[in-house]
């Protein structure tokens, strides 16, 4: 017999995660599955950028993300073992109030992130079950039906493809993916115990003798490095074992072979950049490295799936608790689809050094301003005031914090200005009141539970009409 449940996800990624725990935290039935036999073991997506900073505050988890990680280390130029001189790998910017957790991406392992997501899941009531690889797929009108190669099949309404690049949910459905090769050559990337390199840089070892570039960088709070080194010749097939790894690092660096003690988990792939030709099918939603695949030069990859997650979310859980019609989940790809291409575009100019990674690549000012969930009803807006689709700023006013107003699942009725106070009663938003304040003006904004700007208007006229179609009534 099936199991039944309101959301099916399969795989336990980094977005699969942050899509339980948002489902986990709205009180919606959610099953996930993933076909290893625990959480992934490697450093691989280890750069959380400021705008997933802000959805990991939202979670409920960004001090345990603090607390496991760290600053990017200087980049330190090595040839012929000397020292040549820093490399500084991000333009410098700086946190203000708006955007208080601008700046350098904050390094953490993906194994440690995906850990802190597991273990705000299991706090919420959740739990992943492991060692269940998915075999089959269907649907009709009412639900999802699938089978694995072991345990019972599982009916779900609605089911989410989180299962990365080679997702087997994508093909069962055959969605294509459309890319490109974005460096012909493979890419080793491998976390290991190494001696004779010190834990304040991140060591860069240019590309001699025909060779590919190598790096090595230390992971804040643990004993590892992650090493990245890249294959000119296409042909080329890394050797994953510690004997092939010792060789590599001999070969490219001033060290020695038997300064690498140990291998903890290695991988190959080759540098693409891919998107799904669609987003959804049906009751099935594709997210994450199952939606779009990027080079890992942008640090976009994780955080641009995570993003996926939180945006799906509290879609998925407004329509589930009968809250929202059924045409919200429209809006997924609508949304999704043209950020992931930007994002692809930016992770590909990146890997190719036409781009530095800088304010871009933090994530902060994508908006969703063309979105059918976007309703600015204010006229003559010039270009840089804040607009309906954009990023909710976060700021001190009344003695309220924005960001501490906004988090949770629930969507915020913010009123900025004396002048205007009458609003409809929303029993479904937190309604909020602050003096003017430079970032919003004045006015009255509706912000989405995903921290955007969904109605502004000068007045409060035509929100009550806004929030009955979004589902924010009671």
């Amino acid at each position: 017999m099936a199991a039944h449940t309101g959301v099916l996800i399969v795989g336990a990624g980094p977005t699969g995660l942050t899509l339980a725990v948002d489902l986990a935290r709205r009180g919606v039935r959610a099953l996930v599955v993933e076909r290893a036999d625990g959480l992934f073991p490697g450093s691989r997506g280890k750069g959380i950028q400021p705008r997933t900073l802000e959805v990991f505050d939202d979670l409920g988890v960004l001090d345990a993300v603090r607390a496991a990680g760290g600053p990017y280390p200087v980049g330190m130029i090595w040839q012929y073992g000397t020292r040549q001189g820093e490399h500084r790998m991000f333009d410098e910017t700086e946190a203000t109030e708006t955007e208080p957790y601008a700046g350098s991406p904050w390094m953490v392992p993906q194994w440690r992130t995906q850990e802190i997501l597991f273990a705000r899941l299991e706090e919420l009531g959740g739990t992943v079950a492991f060692g269940r690889e998915l075999v089959g797929l269907s649907q009709d009108a009412d639900g999802v039906s699938a089978a694995f190669a072991s345990g019972a099949p599982v009916r779900a309404r609605y089911a989410v493809a989180a299962d990365g690049g080679r997702s087997a949910v994508r093909r069962a459905l055959g969605i294509g993916l459309t890319g490109e090769t974005v460096d012909p050559g493979p890419t080793l990337v491998a976390d290991l115990r190494i001696s004779g390199l010190d834990r304040d840089n991140w060591h860069v070892f240019p590309p001699a003798d025909g060779e590919g570039f190598l790096a090595i960088c230390p992971l804040p709070h643990t004993e590892d490095f992650q090493l990245v080194g890249n294959f000119v010749d296409p042909a080329a097939e890394p050797d994953l074992s510690l004997d092939g790894i010792r060789k590599l690092v001999a070969t490219r660096t001033h060290l020695a072979a038997d300064d690498v003690t140990e291998v903890r988990w290695a991988s190959d792939f080759r540098p693409r950049a891919a998107m799904a030709d669609r987003f959804r099918q049906g009751r099935v939603f594709l997210a994450g490295d199952a939606a779009h695949v990027h080079s890992p030069a942008g640090g976009q990859g994780l955080n641009t799936s995570v993003q996926d997650a939180y945006n799906l979310g509290w879609k998925l859980a407004a329509v589930l608790r009968g809250e929202a019609p059924e045409s919200l989940l429209d809006s997924y790809e609508e949304e999704r689809l043209p950020v992931a291409a930007h994002m692809l575009g930016l992770s590909t100019r990146v890997h190719r050094g036409e781009v530095r990674r800088g304010t871009a690549t933090q994530q902060l000012g994508l908006g969703y301003r063309d979105s059918s969930l976007a309703r600015e009803t204010r006229e003559d807006l010039p270009e840089a005031a804040l607009h309906a689709g954009d990023r909710a700023p976060d700021g001190r006013r009344g003695g309220v914090r924005l960001f501490d107003a906004f988090r949770g699942p629930h969507w915020t009725l913010l009123v900025v200005g004396a002048d205007t106070t009458a609003v409809p009663t929303l029993p479904a938003a937190r309604t909020v009141r602050i003096p003017a304040y430079e970032a919003y003006g004045t006015g009255v904004f509706l912000v989405r539970p995903d921290g955007y700007v969904g109605w502004a208007g000068g007045t409060e006229e035509g929100l009550a009409e806004y929030a009955g179609r979004v589902g924010v009534v009671g």
